[in-house]
């Protein structure tokens, strides 16, 4: 009888061995270990007892409806479990492809951009630490025009991608090459903070929320910070803004909810088109864009144009407005490179705090300290 039973114990224990050293199931990753703030369109999953996570990317691009991809990170020589769909990261990133330059800024803003071992338009780059080592590094190319060979000597644990009208039109060469990627959608984001947020999802990837978690926060209470400063402040107007300038025959104009005009309303301003609803950049004709610059009282992001001679060149039929005449205009290039890149659109994705503090300081700078006018990604034209 004590054979018996000794028996049976033994069986119960190997039968409990072989539960816990088992897969799982996928639905065990049902535990939300970050919920953003801000951001509408990622989140991370958890599953007690598990070191892997799992980074879940709701509708990754324009038009997507009812999308979800998924990414799961193993750690600890755990396998993934059954019925998992989705790409399959085994242990944190070492080596990274980012074909944004946005994603380029999230690793460095927690201090992994040395991760990178491939990008997207090296030419088009700010950051200091690439351009330190361009001549290591491997340019993959452009949305059809991928440079493949460059791809496989990047030799990467992980792909940072992005669709726009739908998936990307590398995703099914890296899923021959067996090269796992992560769809990340911050340009959707119409928040500032929120398209800064994403940063938590890239540092997922490589191991470092925790880092990013305080970065982020970081950003997140400085944006409230000035943003309250300026709407506790004896402001006695908000200026009127105007936007961009023309692109061949027409001059498009971002929605009332767009990045932009979120900004410019959290800075104390307006914009001067506020009946575009419609969710995207509409074009208007030359007409409409002399009446909404005759309105404004800044004029900003003007594109190409450097100097003033510019605008004489490429608006001549702009040069009695007011905001011109007073010399009111702003452009987001004081960190443009000589390769046609601009870092208000690979740091300032990271830093809309630095954003919003520079419009601030151009449409109030009554409520700074006197000689407090440096900007960072602004310059003004004269």
């Amino acid at each position: 009888m004590n054979k018996i039973v000794g028996y049976l114990i033994l069986l119960s224990f190997l039968a409990g061995a072989c539960s816990r050293s088992g897969n799982g199931d996928v639905s065990e990753f049902d535990t939300v270990i970050y919920q953003p703030r801000h951001a509408d369109r990622f989140r991370i999953l958890g599953s007690d007892g598990r070191k892997s996570t799992v980074i879940e990317v709701r509708n990754p691009w324009q038009g997507a409806d009812s999308v979800v991809t998924r990414l799961l990170v193993l750690r600890d020589g755990e396998r993934e479990p059954d019925g998992f769909e989705g790409k399959i990261l085994r242990g944190d990133a070492q080596r990274v492809v980012a074909l944004s330059s946005s994603y380029v800024a999230m690793l460095d803003a927690i201090g992994e951009v040395d991760r990178v071992t491939g990008v997207s338009g090296l030419d088009f780059l700010s950051n200091k630490n690439i351009l330190s080592r361009r001549d290591s590094l491997h340019d993959v190319g452009y949305d059809g025009n991928f440079n493949y060979e460059a791809l496989i000597a990047a030799d990467p644990d992980l792909v940072l991608i992005y669709g726009v009208n739908g998936s990307a039109s590398i995703e099914k060469q890296l899923d021959r090459l067996g090269m796992p990627y992560l769809y990340v959608g911050e340009y959707l984001e119409q928040s500032p903070v929120a398209k800064a947020e994403w940063l938590i999802a890239v540092a997922e990837s490589v191991g470092r929320r925790d880092v990013a978690d305080t970065v982020f926060k970081h950003i997140e209470e400085r944006y409230d910070s000035i943003k309250r400063k300026i709407a506790t402040s004896p402001i006695s107007r908000r200026p009127a803004v105007m936007l961009n300038t023309p692109y061949g025959d027409s001059w498009f104009m971002p929605s009332s909810d767009n990045y932009m005009v979120r900004l410019i309303k959290d800075a104390g301003g307006e914009y001067v088109y506020s009946e575009n609803t419609s969710g995207t950049s509409l074009p208007i004709d030359f007409e409409t864009a002399m009446r909404l610059l005759d309105k404004a009282d800044y004029w900003i992001n003007l594109g190409v144009i450097s100097g003033f001679d510019d605008l004489k060149r490429l608006c001549p039929k702009h040069l009695d407005c007011k905001v011109v005449a007073e010399r009111r205009l702003f452009n987001n290039d004081r960190l443009a490179n000589r390769g046609g890149g601009n870092d208000f659109w690979e740091s300032g994705v990271v830093y809309p705090d630095l954003i919003l503090e520079d419009l601030a300081k151009i449409l109030h700078p009554e409520i700074f300290e006197p000689g407090d006018t440096v900007l960072t990604y602004y310059r003004h034209i004269n």
